[in-house]
Order: structure tokens, then C-alpha cells, then sequence
């Protein structure tokens, strides 16, 4: 069971109407786009990563998604993250997806980040300040 105090990230994301599907409730594609919202989110705003023009990027190696409850338009979702570890060049991001004021996820998963140098495409080390937002939401190493 994931709690919202193990994540030491929230962001509050509005669904949309497009995301609703014809059964009436959010499609499975959209958690992942909120996975990668709440990631980028934090990523850019507290570790500086330039999505335009750095250096180095992050690129998706892997991700995975427990679908515990529907969410449907228009709610109110908090994306809960956290880093469960963080390698040399690498990061496994945590993610539980709440509905606004309850405390049962209706949506957990991880999505593991490569960071790779933007030409070659080879991975390279994780730089600061960027290292530095990842470590504060290590909550667990293994």
C-alpha cells in the first residue's frame, strides 16, 4: 500500500477531457503521461535539466504500472515521486497516483531514466545540480 508521506514530491494534475475514454474513465496511456509530467516537472524546476539545450538527457530505459482504481474527467490527481535509487547514470523514479484528499493510490509504478549524453547517446554521469534534486528524494537505496 503506498502512502503520500513516502513520496517527498507531489504535483497536482488536472485531468483533461481527452483523456477519458469511451468506457468513461481515464485511459491507461494517460498515467504514463502523468509519470513523466510529475519526473519532467521536477527535473527542470529543482535539478536545472535543460530539456533544449543540455548536455546531457534523460531518456526512458523501462517503466511499469499498477492500475489499482479508475480516474475520470474532471478530477483533481496528486502525482506522489520519489527516487528509489539512483546509479551513476541512472535513476528509478517512484510514482503513486492519488485523487485529490484521499489516501489510496489508484495508480503506482516506476520509470527508470538512463541519462545519456545528447549527441552520442551514450550514458553518461548524472550532473549536479541535478545528482543533488535526485538525492533529496531517495528514500531507499537497493
Amino acid at each position: 500500500m503506498a502512502a503520500r508521506d513516502e513520496y517527498p514530491h507531489a504535483l497536482a494534475i488536472t485531468t483533461r477531457w481527452k483523456d477519458n475514454d469511451v468506457y468513461g474513465h481515464v485511459n491507461n496511456v494517460e498515467y504514463y503521461s502523468y509519470f513523466d509530467t510529475v519526473i519532467n516537472e521536477y527535473l527542470i524546476r529543482e535539478g536545472g535539466l535543460d530539456i533544449h539545450a543540455g548536455q546531457v538527457i534523460g531518456v526512458c530505459a523501462e517503466s511499469h504500472c499498477e492500475y489499482r482504481g479508475p480516474i475520470a474527467f474532471p478530477e483533481s490527481i496528486d502525482a506522489c515521486l520519489r527516487v528509489g535509487r539512483l546509479g551513476r547514470s541512472s535513476s528509478r523514479y517512484e510514482i503513486a497516483l492519488f485523487r485529490e484528499g484521499e489516501e489510496d493510490a489508484v495508480a503506482v509504478g516506476w520509470f527508470v531514466h538512463v541519462f545519456v549524453d545528447r549527441d552520442s547517446r551514450r550514458p553518461a554521469p548524472i550532473p549536479e545540480p541535478l545528482r543533488g534534486a535526485l538525492e533529496r528524494l531517495v528514500v531507499s537505496e537497493g
